[in-house]
C-alpha cells in the first residue's frame, strides 16, 4: 500500500465539494450536528483516510467553483508545483463542456501540459473522466463532446502514468438520489461514492464501496415531475444561464478553502 504524506487537490466545485456540506464539531438543540457553511465533498473525505494512515499527512484544496481549465491550469497548478505534494488531483473541464463552442480537443492540450508539469515534481497525479451526461437535461445533448474530452483524458493518463477515477462507469452516480436539487452537483452520498472509488483506485483501504446499488425508486406522479422540472428551471437553471449571458461565475471573488499545505483538521 503507497502511503501520501501530502495531497494537493485541483479545480472546481466538483474537487471543492458541492453539495456536500461539511458538519461543524458543535450539535444542536436535537443533539445533531451542525452544518459549518462549507463543504466536505469527495477530497476532503479522501484526505480524512490519508491522514487517519499517517499523522504527518498534509491537505490544500485549491478548487473553486465555475472555474475554467485555462483558470485552473493558469491559478492553481503552479502553486501546486510549488507546493511539491506526492500526490496532486486534477479535475476540470466540465464548466467548459457547458459552453456553446467548446473544443475539446484544444483543452485536452491544456491538460496534458499541466499534467507533464505535475508529473516533473515527481508527484503522482489523479485524473477523472466526467459521469455519462446521457440522463442531464442541461447536458445530454453535449454527450459527444463530453465523450471525445473523456476519452483524451484517458489516452493522457495512460502516456504520463496517472491514476484514473472513471466516473462514466459507476452505475450508482447515474440516479437522481446521487445529486443535489440543482442536478449539476452530487450530494453527500455522490461524494461518498467517488471518495470510495478514488480510494479503490490509489489502493487506500476504505470501509466505503462505490459499487452501490440503489432501492427500487417509487412511481412519481408525472405532474409532480413538470412542477419538479418548472422549480428547477426558475431555481437553478434560469439564474445559471443568467450568470453565462452576463460573462459571470458561481466562484467570482471566492477563495480556496484550503489554501496552504497545512496537517489536515
Amino acid at each position: 500500500m503507497t502511503r501520501y504524506r501530502s495531497f494537493v487537490a485541483l479545480g472546481d466545485s466538483f474537487t471543492e465539494g458541492m453539495n456536500d456540506p461539511a458538519v461543524h464539531p458543535a450539535v444542536d438543540a436535537s443533539g445533531l450536528p451542525v452544518e459549518s457553511g462549507r463543504f466536505r465533498g469527495w477530497a476532503d473525505r479522501v484526505a480524512e483516510r490519508l491522514a487517519a494512515l499517517d499523522p504527518e499527512f498534509r491537505y490544500a484544496n485549491l478548487a473553486v467553483r465555475g472555474k475554467l481549465i485555462d483558470q485552473v491550469v493558469a491559478d492553481q497548478v503552479p502553486v501546486a508545483v510549488e507546493m511539491r505534494p506526492d500526490l496532486v488531483s486534477f479535475c476540470a473541464g466540465g464548466n467548459d463542456l457547458l459552453r456553446p463552442g467548446s473544443d475539446p480537443d484544444r483543452m485536452a492540450k491544456k491538460l496534458a501540459g499541466a499534467v507533464r508539469r505535475l508529473r516533473d515534481t515527481g508527484a503522482e497525479v489523479l485524473l477523472f473522466t466526467g459521469v455519462d451526461p446521457r440522463d442531464t437535461p442541461l447536458m445530454r445533448r453535449a454527450r459527444g463532446t463530453f465523450a471525445v474530452f473523456y476519452l483524451h483524458v484517458r489516452s493522457i493518463a495512460d502516456l504520463y502514468g496517472c491514476h484514473l477515477v472513471d466516473q462514466w462507469s459507476m452505475q450508482g452516480l447515474r440516479d437522481w438520489r446521487a445529486w443535489s436539487d440543482d442536478r449539476l452537483h452530487m450530494n453527500a452520498e455522490g461524494h461518498r461514492m467517488v471518495a470510495a472509488k478514488v480510494c479503490e483506485v490509489l489502493g487506500v483501504p476504505c470501509d466505503d464501496d462505490w459499487r452501490f446499488t440503489w432501492p427500487p425508486r417509487e412511481n412519481v406522479d408525472p405532474r409532480a415531475k413538470r412542477r419538479e422540472d418548472v422549480q428547477w428551471v426558475r431555481t437553478h437553471l434560469g439564474p445559471w444561464v443568467l450568470r453565462r449571458l452576463r460573462g459571470r461565475s458561481s466562484g467570482d471573488d471566492l477563495d480556496p478553502k484550503r489554501p496552504d499545505l497545512k496537517p489536515f483538521a
